[in-house]
């Protein structure tokens, strides 16, 4: 073995045995100006070609973008190398410049390499050692790493949170990944991580390239990470930092800030995939009433088209009328309804589908080479693709919405729901025959028979909603088939010479053929990655065009970086398992805080195979402090819904009057989260940064930035280990009653499946709902408690934003600041908005005495005090018009210890405060 060769070894994973290492590139040329600099950057040897062939001229740019931001461009010097477009992915502003910056970079020119560093010197990310590879289907780019790094994101996975980083391989590449395996690219594409070094600050990396990538992490020669993807550019954004949280707002200015939802889209959702017909689905609302569930949306699978195609229903088992019936019988119970849309269009020419046909006269299907169209198999057999970069596409899909989804002719939808979308295909590459594939496989599958005319009794409902007496199913036949920055040339768009692990197999299995090339001229092996974003936002843009002035909550499987702009996200196709119940904190986590998705949830008590009663119970708990709470699962699996057994109906009825008592308390935090990045989920580390016990924690989490949640996370355990910080925590389901953390892990016994551990952290004022409702419309007629949970300084502060809930652009809105210093409790900011509710009640936690005075603008208010749980209740009635301050004369702070076990006793124990808590329906 030669030394070149030897050398080769030593690059690690970007080379093979036996290979000459690449010659890496120079710097010349060097332009600098006060907001950054530019360079010429020209291959440095004779070109090694690994997995293409290497580009001899490049250009560097660099820069200051603001004081926390900082973008490196390595592009090649032509501008032929394919770029995310803009109009994907609008790129942030720069008006920052190098001397206010808190970062540095810099560079060797010979070979070249650059680093990223604070302005104290801390190097945070250091290419050189390795050389850089830019080649026309493979670039390569390392970075060395401090020890035992905490790195987190690299999405979407099933990883624990804080990355493994010894032999850790992360492929990015979207994919329909039924059962979310572990350890596999999933359906979304977010090159993003944070890098959190405890004391020295946490900062964040974004790399924007939508081609395969292959992320690695080890430490075979030293620490370090390293990015192989299969093309496009190095188009990096670091930010600064240093707090998490602060990294999390600065990555929001990279990706985009997220669109704020709909309130009710914070409530409670059914769906399952499976429901045999429109009087199922009915009788599903209505059992839900019965069991004294609150139930907000109810959603529609596939279930409601006709053979699986999309805009149309099934005349038999959904007819329009009885459709229609269904919306506006929840409507008119304050309800909503959800479907969904997948974008494979089934292909029907010379038929009358009107999807297809409007499609096909405006041109928007994806071709082949030959000019055919580009067929695939999914549900109805058969199907065609929009092209979302047809400048059609959007008139196509708005008008399709339009007609479908018409207020008053087709299904008043309220919410959307899109699946299907990486762009999923289930016909194997290359899909020579994907009608012999179809029929072999039995799509679409056959409906389910109709119901034989039986009435069926459904109260609110009128006396047509019956079923029909005949069992006829029309199905309609398939036909034949009769009839700069764009990219390299040359390329091998199906099978590259640098192979990434997709779990799928070649790039083009079970999806859209990469070698398919767009309207726009655009390759699908460039663009794959972004098919379900595009997606995303044509389906917002078409629901804001059916309903211009309302917010709208549109969720979708498939995501690119910038995706929280326009919809939410559900974490796919898990299974009824624990394993799954556990994994989707780490990954809600992820796409909350450092993504910048933050309306998602994973499939309550999940998705695929059955679920148990313990493991619903438990899910039913814990997905009500996920942002997006809906209990789905799959055809063939036993029913889920939440009313099937007693003990899971009573843990929802639980956990959703505490959810809905805090609904405006998170709707604040996830409103915060539209405006400044700043997470609506929160990781213990976030809020913990110097404390390392946290840095790994992905069982627990809090809900906004006040409300810790640490669910049971065994199989039919009763007791869950959870850790406390060195700080004050006060016990929701034991009075609130204070409890000092002290930075170790405590047991908590006995815990029911009707309870989950809820610690308020110090320092925090929380808006409550004085009591729950049965749908959000309700809920927010109630009045507010304010509970105070003063920290260890004695202190808190809160904030309640307020607004109709519903309109995009808001008329007016209130957003109050409270604080609490020790003795007075005050109120100021805007109020623009009448809420038509006051402060009912005012609850001080912690207390060690009864105040001698509660005072408001003079007059006194009725205090009460319960020395078991050091709880102090007010009854204020303080109007939500205008700044208030209430005074508590000389009250003592609980600045002693206590124990949190909390049993299955533990909400008997605490009925004493029942005038306290007001939790309607708790007990």
């Amino acid at each position: 073995m030669g030394a070149k060769s030897l050398l080769a070894l030593s690059f690690g994973a970007a080379f093979v045995l036996g290979q000459e290492s690449c010659p890496g590139y120079s710097a010349s040329n060097v332009q600098q100006s006060g907001s950054g600099l530019t360079a010429d950057l020209t291959l440095a040897g004779e070109a090694c070609n690994a997995y293409g062939t290497d580009l001899p001229n490049l250009t560097l740019t660099v820069e200051y973008q603001s004081a926390n931001r900082l973008h490196v461009l390595i592009e090649d010097q032509d501008h032929t190398v394919y770029q995310v477009p803009n109009d994907v992915f609008p790129r942030p502003g720069s008006a920052g410049s190098a001397d206010s910056s808190n970062l540095r970079f810099t560079f060797t020119e010979s070979p070249f390499s650059f680093a990223v560093a604070r302005v104290d010197g801390e190097t945070l990310f250091n290419t050189s050692g390795t050389p850089l590879v830019f080649e026309s289907q493979y670039l390569n780019l390392r970075t060395s790493l401090p020890d035992n790094p905490n790195l987190y994101g690299l999405g979407e996975h099933t990883d624990p949170f804080r990355l493994n980083t010894t032999n850790y391989t992360r492929t990015i590449w979207n994919r329909d990944a039924y059962g979310i395996p572990p350890g596999s690219n999933l359906y979304g594409a977010h090159p993003t991580y944070i890098d959190h070094r405890g004391a020295s600050g946490t900062h964040g990396v974004v790399l924007l390239n939508s081609n395969g990538i292959e992320v690695k992490i080890n430490d075979t020669a030293g620490q370090y990470l390293e990015y192989n993807t299969l093309g496009g550019v190095f188009d990096f954004y670091f930010v600064a930092g240093p707090s998490p949280v602060e990294t999390a707002q600065q990555l929001a200015e990279v990706v985009g800030l997220p669109a704020n939802v709909p309130y009710g889209g914070l409530g409670y959702h059914n769906c399952r995939y499976g429901y045999q017909d429109v009087y199922e689905v009915a009788g599903v609302v209505h059992n839900y009433s019965e069991a004294g569930i609150p139930l907000e949306t109810m959603w529609t699978d596939i279930d409601y088209m006709n053979d699986r195609w999309i805009m149309t229903v099934d005349p038999d088992r959904f007819p329009m009328a009885l459709v229609r019936q269904l919306v506006d019988y929840l409507h008119q119970h304050q309800q909503k309804y959800t479907v969904m849309v997948d974008p494979a269009t089934a292909y029907v020419p010379g038929g009358e589908y009107g999807a297809f046909n409007d499609g096909v006269e405006q041109d928007i299907f994806l071709k082949n080479s030959s000019g055919d169209l580009f067929l695939g198999v999914v549900w109805p057999g058969p199907t065609v693709f929009p092209d979302w970069f047809h400048p059609q596409s959007q008139a196509y899909w708005s008008g399709q919405f339009d007609s479908f989804f018409n207020a008053d002719t087709g299904i008043d939808i309220d919410y959307l729901w899109i699946d299907m979308n990486e762009a999923a295909n289930f016909c194997n590459y290359p899909c020579s025959d994907p009608f012999g594939y179809a029929e072999e496989n039995n799509f679409p599958p056959e409906a389910p028979a109709v119901r034989n005319g039986s009435p069926i009794a459904l109260p609110g409902f009128s006396a047509d909603f019956q079923p029909p007496s005949s069992a006829a199913k029309l199905r309609l036949r398939r036909q034949e088939n009769t009839a700069s920055m764009m990219g390299l040339p040359d390329r091998d768009l199906i099978d590259p010479p640098y192979s990434i692990q997709n779990a799928a197999g070649s790039l083009s299995n079970k999806t859209i053929h990469t070698d398919i090339i767009h309207y726009n001229g655009l390759a699908e092996y460039d663009t794959h990655n972004l098919y379900g974003t595009m997606m995303s936002n044509h389906s917002r843009n078409a629901m804001l065009s059916r309903r211009p002035q309302d917010r709208t909550l549109v969720i979708t499987r498939s995501t690119f970086l910038g995706a929280g702009q326009y919809v939410g996200h559900w974490l796919g196709d898990n299974i009824s398992d624990w394993p799954h119940y556990r994994i989707s904190i780490a990954q809600m986590l992820a796409f909350s805080s450092i993504f910048q998705i933050p309306m998602v949830g994973s499939d309550v008590c999940g998705f695929g195979g059955n679920t148990t009663e313990a493991l619903c119970a438990r899910w039913m708990m814990l997905g009500a402090f996920y942002p997006f709470y809906r209990n789905h699962n799959e055809l063939g699996a036993i029913s889920q819904e939440a009313y099937r057994w007693e003990s899971v109906a009573e843990s929802a009825r639980i956990a959703i009057d505490i959810r809905y008592r805090m609904l405006d308390y998170f709707y604040t935090s996830f409103y915060e989260q539209t405006v400044d990045g700043t997470p609506s989920l929160n990781p213990m580390m976030f809020l913990y940064p110097e404390d390392s016990n946290t840095f790994a924690i992905d069982l627990q989490f809090f809900f906004g930035s006040s409300v810790l949640i640490s669910p049971v996370t065994e199989e039919n355990g009763t007791s869950v280990d959870i850790y406390l910080p060195n700080d004050i925590f006060y016990d929701w389901n034991n009075g609130f009653a204070p409890v000092q953390g002290s930075g170790k892990t405590i047991s908590l016994e006995d815990v029911d499946f009707q309870t989950i551990p809820i610690h308020i952290r110090g320092g925090s004022i929380l808006p409550l709902r004085s009591e729950s409702a049965n749908t959000t419309t309700e809920l927010r007629k109630k009045s507010f408690q304010i509970v105070i949970a003063p920290g260890q300084d004695g202190t808190a502060n809160g904030t309640l934003y307020l607004d109709d809930g519903l309109s995009l652009e808001q008329a007016a809105t209130s957003y109050i600041s409270f604080t609490w210093d020790g003795s007075t409790f005050s109120m100021s900011g805007t109020y623009d908005y009448g809420a038509g509710v006051d402060i009912s009640t005012i609850t001080l936690l912690g207390a060690n005495s009864q105040p001698q005075s509660v005072r408001s603008n003079g007059a006194d208010l009725s205090a009460t005090y319960n020395s078991t749980t050091k709880v102090v209740n007010v009854e204020a009635n303080i109007p939500l018009s205008g700044d208030a301050t209430v005074s508590f004369g000389q009250v003592s702070a609980f600045t002693g210890t206590a124990s949190s076990a909390v049993s299955s006793n533990a909400l008997l124990l605490a009925s004493v405060a029942a005038s306290v808590m007001c939790l309607s329906g708790f007990w």
